[in-house]
Formats: C-alpha cells, structure tokens, sequence
C-alpha cells in the first residue's frame, strides 16, 4: 500500500466524488477509479457506497481515520528532513482551555518574532486525546490538566495554579455568593469533565461519591457544552481558563470554598527526537519559565 494511494482514498472521501477529487489531484477520473479499486481489492473490503455522493462503508471510516494519521506522519518525517539550516518549520502542540494556555502563547509569540520561518500546529482536545497524538508522533508537546499519568513523558510543571469553581448566568441565584461551598453544589445541576481522574479529585473536595451530586451532564471538552446548553438554572463545573475564549457578559465564574486548585504540565515524549525549532522552543520556553518564577 503506497502512500500516495492512501492521499488518493483521502481526497476522494473529502470530495465524495471521483471526478472532483481527479481534477484536485491533477490525474484522469479513470486513473482514479482504477486505483481505488486495486485499494478494495488490496484491503478485501469495500470502502465506498457508490451513488450520488460515494459515501464511506464502515471500513471506509476506519482506513479514514488511519490514512490520516500516516500521511500526516508521513508529511511531518519529510518537513523535519527538508529543514533548512535556520530554525523553520512546524511545531505541534495540543492544549485545552486552561489559564497555563497563556503562558505558552506567550512563549510562542516571543519563539515567532526571533525565529519567524516557524509555524505552529495547535490542536485543541482532551488529555487523552492529546496523549494519543503524543505517543503517535503526531504532537511536539501538550499541556496538561493533571492528575494526569505522566509516566511516559518528560515534562515541565507551569508555575500556575489551575483554580475550580463554577460558571452560571449572572442572574443565577449562587452569582450572589462570593464562593461555592460543598453545600451549594448539591442544590443545582452540574455540566462537568468526564475524565475519571476529575471526578476523583470532585470527588475528594465533596467528601463524598460524585453520585451525590446533581449532574445534569459531563462533557470532555466543557466548552462544546457550553454552546450546546443554554445554561439557565445549570452550572458549569470546571476550572477558569475554561471559558476564557467565549464571550462572557451572561457568565460570571464563582470560586470553590474551600480551594480546589490543580497544576498544568508542559509534556513531551520520552527519548522522542525534537525537530531543530521544537527543540530550541523547549529550550526558550524553559529560560522564560525560570524568568516567570523569579520575576
């Protein structure tokens, strides 16, 4: 199986049409065909529902998932191997929505303007997906809400506390109080992370099962919730930075009483070869940290 063939089966499943995936691909619609044939017949499987749109079977979706994942492997080995002798290229980084997220920004718009050839990849997901994309080779680096199983990777602690509470309208009758107390949780309905270490640690400041509370959902990007709900009498239970990127006139963030506070981690790969830019950018990021904690 070549990759090129895998780059033809990627094109056709964005256009779902063979004869506008040829034209992108600059090849004849009848080369195209052929070679999605031979793919079928390669794979044993059919991979397309012929019609007026080719749909993708279910194993269609499969090899989706995994022809991506290798081409853009793939696409990264060739940009490392074709990099110049100045710092350029692309650096990969995964985060959630957290406070430590501005520290890191700021390392990378001060990275940008000494080295201005580089480019940044930023994925936007959950720890485990992150951790996925990690141990592929696909990210440089992800930042972290622990506790998070870090056994694997090397890693940097952000000098940032990670501060838990609760986000509700401003007309919410708990916007009244200055902090959240164990008590208040219990009378309103809860949209919080799914991970099963947070609600360990919810768990541990409640002093009592998670079942306990009233959770109307759990969420792994809270933010996707946050668009899907109108909150109304619910609260979203997670920590500030979460709703940092969203307009936040009706939204008021109320502290937990007392504190639940979590660190964030810089993570990479052990023993992973950097790129020359990923690699002088944990060196800057390093000196700039040691810069933060002494100012």
């Amino acid at each position: 199986m070549e990759i090129r063939v895998l780059k033809y089966f990627l094109a056709v499943a964005r256009e779902e049409n063979i004869s506008r995936a040829a034209e992108v691909l600059h090849i004849t619609q009848p080369t195209l065909s052929r070679q999605i044939a031979q793919l079928e017949e390669e794979l044993g499987t059919q991979l397309f529902v012929r019609g007026k749109h080719l749909m993708l079977t279910d194993a269609g979706i499969m090899l989706r998932h995994r022809a991506e994942e290798v081409t853009e492997l793939v696409d990264r080995i060739e940009a490392e191997f074709s990099e110049p002798e100045d710092v350029g290229g692309k650096i990969s980084v995964g985060e959630g929505a957290i406070r430590s997220s501005e520290i890191l920004m700021k390392a990378m718009v001060q990275f940008r303007e000494k080295y201005p050839k580089v480019q940044y990849e930023i994925y936007s997901n959950t720890s485990d997906f992150i951790k996925e994309r990690l141990d592929k080779g696909l990210c440089d680096f992800g930042l972290l809400l622990e506790p998070i199983d870090i056994e694997k990777y090397d890693f940097i602690r952000i000098p940032v506390k990670e501060r838990w509470g609760l986000f509700m309208e401003k007309n919410h009758p708990l916007a009244e109080k200055e902090v959240i107390e164990r008590e208040d949780i219990k009378q309103v309905p809860l949209i919080t992370a799914s991970r099963l270490s947070m609600q360990k640690e919810i768990a541990n400041w409640l002093g009592e099962d998670t079942e306990q509370m009233n959770i109307f959902a759990t969420c792994n990007i809270i933010t996707n919730a946050q668009i899907m709900v109108n909150p109304g009498k619910i609260c979203f239970m997670t920590v500030e930075g979460a709703m940092d990127s969203f307009q936040r006139e009706n939204l008021v963030f109320r502290p937990l009483s007392p504190a639940l506070e979590l660190s964030s981690v810089l993570v990479w790969k052990k023993f992973q070869p950097f790129s020359r830019a990923a690699g002088r950018f944990l060196e800057e990021f390093k000196n700039m940290l040691e810069e933060y904690k002494g100012a």
